[in-house]
């Protein structure tokens, strides 16, 4: 590992609000923990590699030399800080063609945080590959002295000015495997990381709850089954702003044939139900399904939540309302969000459909009309006095869910 590289970033301090995503406030980062980094680099180039693989079962990534660096860099990261009084154990990590996957334990109190580290990793990898890249040797004797393929004014045609990493034609324009790096030392080497600069660039989760950890694992080691998922099916993970739905706008992420299904059923199930009252409703929705119903739901209630759960477990379609679920527009992360969990594995196969009403739609008068009567019929049920309630409440926006998801299922 870079030791000079590591070391000058050691004593570095950034500013906390545009170093990290998710921190925890009042967490001690020098602490014993474990934690789940994801390092992206910048604008999501394929610096580290290809995926290759005839199934996304068989999916793998093929690192070029400068990726298998880095992956030996996270092998040796707890033996290089160990000499610097770090206690750490690598527990997992996956180089994806453009990020990293790290989870690490911190298993003693360390002498600066956890930060320091994935800074002093960082820096390494950008040194390294601009002085392998650019500044000497025989790959970079090829950026400098072939200007008519990589630098001059075709530079930019071929490789920014907006260019995107994505799309069939991404590894020919970027370069294809064992030469991807070559083909993108010109764009970093004017910049002072090859990683991602914006605020979503250093996302750290910490892993607290029990089995948290061996699904953060089996997460890392499956990310080439994923991509090779999105990469053959981009329609069903590209982000749709402004879906409009029989009047209604929408942000939407799936498969929007889904709409189109002419029978069509809706779920709500009451907090309040208990457990053979779920169960019969289960049973009624699965019949519906089985018969060829797409089912609309919040998935808000534990017996909303059983319900859609087993109609996704048994491969029936769905179509989810959702509130505050995907990234906010112009974000950092709006470009590369997909579903997570068993949300991504239902989108993949066709089976979902995410839909998000905009604030228009919670603001359309036949809607609140409808979140209020049902309000006031749950008052009179209790034998209380009905207050209406404001739109930006979030029993206001949960009920206004439901509702829009019975009008879905009836226009």
């Amino acid at each position: 590992m870079s030791t000079q590289a590591m070391d000058k970033d050691q004593g570095k301090r950034r500013p906390v609000d545009t170093m990290r995503h998710h921190r925890e406030n009042g967490w001690d980062y020098r602490g014993r923990a474990i934690y789940h980094f994801t390092l992206p680099v910048e604008a999501r180039y394929p610096l580290f590699g290809v995926l290759e693989g005839e199934s996304a079962e068989k999916a793998f990534v093929k690192l070029n030399p400068f990726g298998r660096q880095v992956c030996r860099m996270l092998s040796g990261l707890a033996q290089f800080y160990e000499q610097k009084g770090y206690a750490l154990k690598v527990l997992t990590q996956m180089v994806m063609p453009d990020h990293v996957h790290l989870v690490i334990q911190v298993l003693e109190p360390l002498p600066q945080s956890i930060g320091a580290v994935v800074r002093g990793f960082k820096s390494a990898c950008t040194k390294i590959y601009k002085e392998e890249y650019f500044c000497s040797g025989e790959n970079a004797a090829k950026v400098h002295g072939e200007e008519a393929s990589q630098g001059g004014e075709n530079a930019a045609k071929v490789h920014g000015e907006g260019a995107s990493p994505e799309g069939e034609n991404a590894a020919k324009v970027h370069g294809e495997g064992e030469n991807a790096p070559v083909h993108f030392a010109r764009i970093f080497a004017g910049r002072g990381s090859i990683w991602q600069q914006d605020p979503a660039y250093y996302h750290e989760r910490i892993l607290h709850a029990p089995g948290q950890l061996r699904r953060m694992i089996d997460y890392v080691k499956d990310n080439p089954r994923r991509l090779w998922l999105k990469t053959r099916n981009p329609d069903l993970f590209r982000l749709h702003r402004h879906t409009e739905v029989h009047g209604l706008s929408f942000t939407s992420m799936g498969n929007h044939f889904l709409l189109d299904w002419p029978d069509r059923q809706a779920v709500e199930v009451s907090r309040s139900a208990v457990a053979n009252q779920v169960e019969e409703r289960l049973r009624t929705v699965l019949a519906a399904a089985h018969n060829g119903a797409v089912t609309y739901t919040a998935a808000i209630s534990k017996g909303e939540q059983r319900i859609a759960r087993t109609l996704r477990e048994q491969g029936y379609p769905l179509v989810v309302l959702l509130n505050d679920g995907f990234p906010k527009e112009g974000s950092p992360h709006e470009r590369y969000y997909k579903p997570g969990g068993v949300y991504f594995e239902a989108c993949s196969k066709g089976q979902l459909l995410l839909l998000e009403p905009t604030e228009q739609v919670f603001q359309d008068a036949g809607i609140q009309l409808a979140v209020q009567e049902t309000l006031r019929r749950k008052a009179e049920a209790r034998h209380s006095y009905y207050t209406p309630i404001p739109l930006a409440a979030q029993r206001y926006r949960f009920v206004a869910l439901n509702e829009i998801a019975q009008r879905l299922s009836l226009t």
